[in-house]
């Protein structure tokens, strides 16, 4: 399968007005790509797209809602007639127990990690199919391989996401449209520390519980940015990004029953949402 040129061409970054999603469209835009940028935080994505040189559009959207996206991508595809590359990195976190958790709000983020993604994959698909050759790139992360204790919702979001990913590219086979996922592990995006907790979480546990992840964080954004374009470039259908990430593969493959017994003391204090803080 040849590479595709991203300059000169147009990306669509969704999640584009914070973390992994700006970083990647400060690298795209230095490199001549143009851009469309999706978000729902408009004065954030304002602040990303007012720095970058080049063609750089900006649409407000909440991708749970699918008549919104619809819109949203119709106004991208009449602003960039040549989009060859779609990057989701919409996304949040969640913590707490399933006995913590409502039903609610584990809705809430599978209808933005998961549904959000399907939705605008759907909505941009015959603008992608209209190219020579395309490639969508779809994060996911190290827990849609495997799947902590206090990460119920989050978990089963990324891992439906791996699943729409890998489905989708085997639907597309044969086209000009290819598809991956990247696997990102412990990036310093902050995601964690400005993610959701159940409410029924003490505001200070949740705080430690989020502390004790990012502490184990060790990739910068900027290199994790340059990994996913070049994943996005080669057309790759999997990536692992960060060191932690291909040592988890590992440990799934060999041990895919018993790979908790492994992660359960270094994510000892980060699933811990229960224990008062004194």
């Amino acid at each position: 399968m040849r590479q595709i040129t991203l300059a000169g061409n147009t990306t669509v970054i969704t999640g584009a007005a914070s973390g992994m999603g700006a970083e990647l469209a400060r690298q795209l835009a230095s490199a001549g790509v143009h851009l469309a940028l999706l978000d729902y935080n408009a004065e954030a994505l304002a602040s990303v797209a007012e720095d970058l040189p080049g063609t750089v559009t900006t649409h407000i959207v909440d991708l749970r809602d699918d008549d919104a996206v619809t819109a949203a991508a119709a106004e991208v595809i009449a602003a960039h007639p040549r989009i060859n590359a779609l990057i989701t990195c919409a996304g949040s976190s969640m913590l707490g127990s399933l006995e913590q958790l409502t039903m609610e709000e584990m809705r809430w983020l599978m209808d933005v990690n998961l549904w959000g993604t399907v939705s605008i994959t759907k909505a941009l698909l015959p603008a992608l199919g209209a190219r020579p050759a395309a490639h969508i790139t779809h994060l996911a992360s190290v827990y849609a391989l495997a799947a902590p204790a206090g990460r119920v919702p989050y978990s089963m979001s990324k891992f439906a996401v791996r699943g729409f990913s890998e489905a989708l590219r085997h639907e597309l086979e044969g086209s000009t449209i290819s598809v991956g996922a990247v696997y990102p592990a412990g990036v310093r995006t902050g995601i964690i520390l400005h993610g959701r907790y159940a409410a029924t979480i003490d505001p200070a546990v949740a705080a430690r519980a989020a502390s004790a992840q990012a502490a184990m964080y060790h990739t910068e954004p900027r290199d994790a940015a340059a990994r996913i374009i070049r994943a996005t470039q080669r057309r790759k259908a999997r990536a692992m990004v960060g060191r932690e990430a291909g040592l988890i593969d590992a440990l799934v493959r060999l041990a895919p029953v018993s790979y908790w017994r492994a992660m359960r003391g270094p994510l000892r204090q980060a699933t811990d949402t229960t224990t008062p803080v004194t």
